[in-house]
């Protein structure tokens, strides 16, 4: 089946941007993985989900179809995949009047590396000393724009702030880490760290309580346990659909929670059921999920 001209008019604009110059490097926005859904974030779950597991080419049609079974209207969708081209992400192969779609390798490469964060996010414990990192960096008022970036960076790295330009850790092993991030703004002749134990003034609790939104991460992944529980859906369409915004909704997490050592998570941390429930259930849905992508793609190549 012959695909709209518009089709066409995507595929040619990313060979254009490619022609430009070096093929851009895609990255990761922490700010878009976090936000609510949208076209361009659901097209990088199902990247993920079902063209990373396949070294092969997916016609335009597929992507198009299956956003719109996640409520994507069709110029959204293509504006997406013309975005994600632009962003180094996917490239566009043009065959007769059809285009289809491949990861790049540097795309494939981050969808790879953020399909082990997600696949194995919650399923890690770790035993933890009571050592804290804590490192020491100000920035002026001022530099506002500086200011957002170190702020944005060490939260990602899992980083809290009790205090204006103190930032804290559990995890020591983000001593490097921290280093690099400070390096890259900069900042390293002003910043210091330390690691040691909380002492005897004022309550670790209350640190923690200043340093990460806990309640809020809570009630995050309590809307994940409420949207997913007892959720039973029936044939392929409906199992690659939930199985789709089980992924998307799950892949927000390893970006919100620092992931701290269960001595300092209130007594029944929702997380942890949470997790339980996402793995779970995406093991019981992805045979059935990835055969129905697989009756998509195998309808696709006959017609």
């Amino acid at each position: 089946m012959a695909e709209p001209a518009t089709d066409a008019m995507v595929g040619a604009r990313s060979r254009t941007t490619e022609q430009k110059g070096a093929a851009p490097r895609p990255t990761v926005s922490r700010r878009r993985e976090v936000s609510h859904a949208s076209a361009r974030s659901l097209l990088m779950t199902v990247l993920g989900e079902f063209v990373l597991p396949r070294d092969k080419p997916v016609w335009t049609s597929i992507l198009v179809d299956v956003l719109g079974l996640l409520e994507v209207e069709e110029k959204s969708a293509r504006q997406a995949l013309a975005r994600s081209s632009a962003e180094g992400w996917v490239v566009s192969e043009r065959v007769g009047r059809r285009v289809r779609w491949s990861l790049t390798p540097p795309g494939r490469r981050l969808l790879t590396e953020g399909a082990e964060r997600i696949y194995g996010f919650g399923n890690e414990t770790r035993s933890w000393d009571g050592s804290w990192l804590m490192l020491i960096v100000s920035v002026p008022e001022s530099k506002r724009d500086l200011r957002h970036r170190l702020r944005t960076r060490l939260t990602w790295a899992g980083f809290g702030s009790p205090v204006s330009g103190v930032w804290v850790s559990p995890d020591v092993t983000r001593q490097r880490e921290a280093q690099q991030i400070v390096h890259d703004l900069g900042l390293d002749t002003q910043a210091m760290s330390f690691t040691s134990h909380y002492g005897e003034v004022g309550e670790q609790e209350t640190m923690v309580a200043r340093s990460w939104d806990l309640t809020e991460l809570k009630d995050r992944y309590e809307d994940f346990i409420d949207k997913f529980t007892g959720l039973n859906p029936a044939g392929g369409e409906a199992v690659l659909r939930a199985q789709t915004r089980l992924v998307h909704e799950w892949r927000r997490f390893p970006f919100l929670d620092p992931q701290l050592p269960s001595d300092l998570l209130p007594s029944n941390w929702s997380g942890l059921k949470a997790a339980e429930l996402f793995h779970k259930t995406h093991v019981d849905w992805r045979p059935e999920a990835q055969q129905h992508w697989d009756t998509l793609v195998d309808a696709e190549e006959q017609d």
